[in-house]
């Protein structure tokens, strides 16, 4: 299998020369590839080939002509009518579109906001034939302007003669809102049928050649709510402060299907002969284009594809025409985006506790619009039930959902005047059932034992394809197969994980055997100068010291993927280190916290573990180290945890290795690089340590930039799901760079944005993005518990990728997150995340339906309840008095006490400290509570007197 070459031959040539430096990483040598390539990229983007030089001049020559609406500063090229420039009033200074590229990107196969994409035949013929403004810049004329309009252009003399259409492009201020219209008219005598019909939104988010103070002051990155007449697209900076663009329909504009605009070297050459030139990398994702129709692509390209949309097309009788639009809004600030929507009349859709609802959860759908429903269409017919309620005093339409079948689920809105609005769930077994389905599959399916294994990774949990159904045994990018790396690593941490959160003593017994046997020894030097160290990939290849027919020789052995034994064995990928210490603190807790489930080692072992790879992490990775990790949140649990068992010594060491580390961020403005020149990897470990160092500024701009790449989209693949681009290169059987949904991103990003929303519970928007990245990332697990890297969000795909690939640090962000959350809003009432509320004797109860019930948050007190061991059954609230009842279930065989830990994150007016009523014995800041036969009640009251055993 070879990497796709989505980042342009040049790109991935130059990585051949780098065999050194790329044993350091499987993506190290990519950062060394883009910065070795900067200069020439930046040399491509300011330079133009021979022969274009003197159409670059012409096409600047008639200069620039600007315009002023109440919101946006517009600029554009006079010669073709695209936009040049689009500020804000209120940040001048910065631009949503590239015009730091202008003058490079000013020629032929550049594409600007203001182009189009079109795929057009004769009604009855069966070939399309594709356009596109954005092929040849030939001057313009412009036409005269009529009221309100600032700009208007014939397009025919930059398409081919054979285009049947008159395309005219006006720019023009509607409402004081600054518009871009397209009208189409067919002057024939023959019926035209638009099959695809795409408008280029290009905004800023190349990356390519500037730093990350630079990156994150200019560029953005923009998500796509497809939903048909009531989509839109957010365009929010990288920094996640306001100003941001809203991009919604004006007129009869549909967003049908959001197509990224191919790269160079990724022409169809019978139906792409457009493409965009600016190189795609590491530090460039792509354009995208607001699809209005997509049949054309749907009968080939997407062909058996399952859309976010039906697909359409347009007619265009002789002498008819169509004008298709957009408008540009500015939100002031990303929690703003909603309200914003809705001041401009946009149909406006916020589903609690999310668009990901578990069969045993309630949820609830709010809708704001001037008009009201006239229709409900489910697809698949049968898979959600609404049940129409109140309407708040706002205007909010409610709506009870439940979850009636698994899968992805459709639900269009038809409104009184004809406008539709998509909104798309995913429904799933309950979220308990999903985590125990993925251990029943690692532990069987994912369960490889062979010992005759040359590369000695017997017994253990490994990597799987989904669509062949087996175990990843080989794979040229070594460290998949190699139990390494995020996507060799992936499967084993997933596994840990859920017995953490989900004991299951059989399973528990193979993953003893795969720390004994594979981990400890193996995968991790148990000895020497590298004692604790992990190595890369326990896989590699050396034909030169293996039999004959070891490798399959159908794979690429000769990229720089394939690591050599030497290069395996290195030690210096701190990435590679919280996965393990994952796995030992798994088992600590386990093993602390539950009687006779784990027989290998006791407790102190697994901590010790965990103490002595972070630590390791320091010595053999500084490098690497001094990024933000995956997972980092696990480091300063062990930390936690080694001040609760009173080891100081141990304590006071890591913590002073980590505070190092925080100083070092604490320096940097955007402190948020990793392999990558950008990554949306190390925000989590980066706030966890600065908000525990006190370091509030540094935390506060780590969780902005969340904000800035986390969106709160009415999709269940978008909403809460962090931004990520280049990992199924990585870890995916379908390698190439494209947005991909719920990714691990989702829900590692999730835990510093619920922390922040314990802290102030008046957030809401914090929690339900924080709640979609944690939900989010069980999409990813099938009904039989197979677990996928991510969702491919381009439409030619749009299925889960078919490797485990890197799913690991998703489910531990689940794992992490998961809790039930009862939260009271002034507009829409009692809400539960994760878990159901209704009231009862004067009394809010919360019933938990999260994965492991064993944390609950009730935001009107800002109290945070945690449990080590035991889960809860309901949690009953009195709002009056402050006092709260919390019932246990009954004891098992592996848990005879709870172990509850109450916290109060928030400060709220008018609650007291919250203690228990009763008196119980306190244990590693924890009551130990005895659980029985029954279910055992706990009373907390604010200011409880209580006194607590020692």
């Amino acid at each position: 299998m070879q990497l796709e070459d989505t980042c342009t031959g040049s790109f991935v040539n130059q990585l051949n020369p780098l065999k050194a430096v790329a044993t350091q990483a499987p993506a190290i040598c990519l950062i060394v590839g883009i910065l070795a390539l900067l200069p020439s990229i930046s040399v491509a983007a300011q330079s133009s080939p021979a022969g274009r030089e003197a159409r670059l001049g012409t096409m600047l020559d008639q200069g620039l002509a600007e315009f002023q609406t109440s919101e946006l500063n517009l600029r554009l090229v006079k010669s073709s009518g695209t936009a040049a420039g689009l500020a804000p009033r209120s940040a001048s200074d910065f631009d949503f579109v590239p015009s730091e590229l202008l003058a490079a990107r000013s020629v032929d196969g550049y594409y600007h906001l203001g182009d189009i994409d079109l795929r057009l035949r004769e009604v009855g013929a069966t070939e399309w034939r594709p356009y596109s403004t954005a092929v040849k810049r030939t001057p313009l004329t412009a036409l005269p302007n009529k009221s309100g309009e600032l700009a208007r252009h014939d397009l025919r003399p930059t398409l081919p003669a054979d285009f049947p259409l008159e395309l005219i492009r006006i720019w023009a201020v509607e409402d004081g809102k600054l518009a871009l219209r397209f009208v189409l008219r067919n002057p024939g005598t023959k019926p035209i049928e638009i099959g695809s019909l795409g408008i280029p939104l290009v905004f800023d988010n190349i990356m390519s050649g500037k730093n990350l103070d630079e990156a994150h002051a200019v560029c953005s990155f923009s998500d796509p709510s497809i939903a048909m007449d009531a989509g839109y697209v957010q365009v929010t900076r990288l920094n996640g402060h306001g100003p941001v663009l809203l991009v919604v329909p004006e007129g009869k504009t549909p967003f049908e299907a959001y197509n990224p605009i191919p790269g160079e070297r990724r022409r169809d050459p019978d139906l792409s002969p457009v493409h965009d030139r600016t190189p795609r990398n590491m530090t460039f994702e792509g354009f995208y284009e607001w699809m209005v129709a997509s049949r054309a692509y749907q009968e080939k390209e997407w062909k058996g594809v399952e859309e976010w949309n039906p697909a359409t097309s347009i007619t265009l009788a002789p002498g008819k025409e169509r004008t298709i639009g957009l408008r540009f809004l500015i939100a002031p600030e990303i929690r703003s985006i909603e309200k914003t929507l809705a001041d401009n009349s946009r149909p406006v859709a916020i589903g609690f506790p999310g668009y990901v609802l578990p069969r045993d959860q309630d949820g609830q759908l709010f809708l704001k619009y001037g008009r009201k429903v006239s229709r409900l269409a489910v697809d698949p017919a049968g898979a959600l039930e609404l049940i129409p309620r109140a309407v708040t005093p706002s205007g909010w339409q409610d709506y009870a959902v439940q979850g009636k079948h698994w899968g992805r689920v459709r639900l269009t809105l038809t409104y009184e005047d004809g406008l539709q609005q998509s909104i798309q769930y995913f429904v799933t077994e309950s979220a308990r059932d999903v985590a125990r389905a993925l251990g029943d599959f690692s532990f069987t399916r994912q369960w490889y034992e062979n010992p005759s294994d040359p590369f000695h990774r017997s017994p253990s949990v490994m990597s799987y394809d989904r669509e062949a159904n087996k175990i990843v045994t080989q794979d040229a990018r070594v460290w998949i197969s190699g139990l390494g790396d995020e996507a060799g690593s992936g499967s084993w941490l997933a596994a840990a994980m859920k017995e953490y959160a989900q004991p299951d003593k059989q399973q528990l017994a193979k993953l003893e055997s795969f720390v004994d046997g594979v981990v400890w020894g193996g995968l991790q030097f148990s000895d020497g100068p590298k004692k604790y160290g992990v190595r890369k990939s326990l896989f590699y290849y050396q034909p030169d010291q293996m039999p004959s027919g070891t490798y399959d020789p159908s794979l690429d052995w000769h990229s720089w993927t394939s690591w050599s034994r030497e290069a395996s064995e290195d030690v210096g990928r701190s990435y590679n280190y919280p996965h393990v210490v994952a796995l030992y603190w798994s088992l600590y807790q386990i093993a602390r916290n539950h009687q006779e489930l784990t027989t290998h080692h006791d407790w102190r072992w697994y901590l010790d573990q965990a103490y002595e790879t972070s630590m390791a992490m320091t010595r053999f990775a500084p490098d690497l180290g001094q990024f933000g990790q995956m997972e980092g949140d696990i480091f300063l649990a062990v930390l936690q945890d080694l001040q609760r068992e009173g080891e100081s010594d141990k304590a006071s060491k890591l913590k002073a290795a980590m505070h190092a580390r925080a100083e070092q961020w604490q320096k940097q403005a955007y402190p948020f690089g990793s392999e990558m020149p950008w990554d949306s990897t190390g925000q989590e470990e980066v706030y966890a340590w600065t908000h525990h160092f006190n370091m509030d500024d540094k935390a506060q701009i780590t969780l902005d930039a969340i904000l800035g790449y986390m969106p709160a989209i009415p999709s269940w693949g978008y909403n809460g799901s962090a931004r990520r681009y280049w990992d199924f290169l990585y870890g995916g059987k379908y390698p190439r760079l494209e947005r991909q949904l719920h990714h691990y991103g989702s829900g590692i990003n999730a835990i510093p944005v619920l922390d922040a929303y314990r802290q102030h519970p008046d957030d809401l928007y914090l929690l339900r993005i924080g709640y979609g990245g944690t939900m989010g990332a069980i999409t990813n697990i099938d009904q039989q518990g197979f677990s996928s890297a991510a969702f491919h969000s381009y439409p030619d795909h749009m299925a889960f990728d078919s490797y485990t690939g890197d799913y690991g640090p998703n489910f531990f962000g689940h794992v992490w997150n998961t809790a039930a959350y009862l939260v009271h809003d002034a507009e829409f009432g009692w809400l539960g995340f994760g878990g159901n509320v209704h009231e009862e004797a004067g009394e809010i109860v919360l019933e938990p339906r999260d994965s492991m019930r064993q944390r609950v948050y009730l935001a009107p007190l800002g109290l945070w309840l945690r449990l080590d061991a035991g889960s809860f059954q309901r949690v009953r609230m009195n709002t009056s008095t402050h006092t709260v009842h919390i019932e246990l279930a009954p004891s098992d065989v592996a848990t005879n006490a709870a172990l509850l830990r109450i916290e109060q994150p928030a400060v709220i007016s008018g609650v007291g400290t919250i203690q228990p009523a009763k008196t119980y014995a306190r244990e590693r800041d924890g009551y130990l509570i005895p659980l029985g036969k029954n279910a055992v009640t706990v009373d907390l009251a604010s200011g409880a007197s209580a006194s607590a055993k020692p």
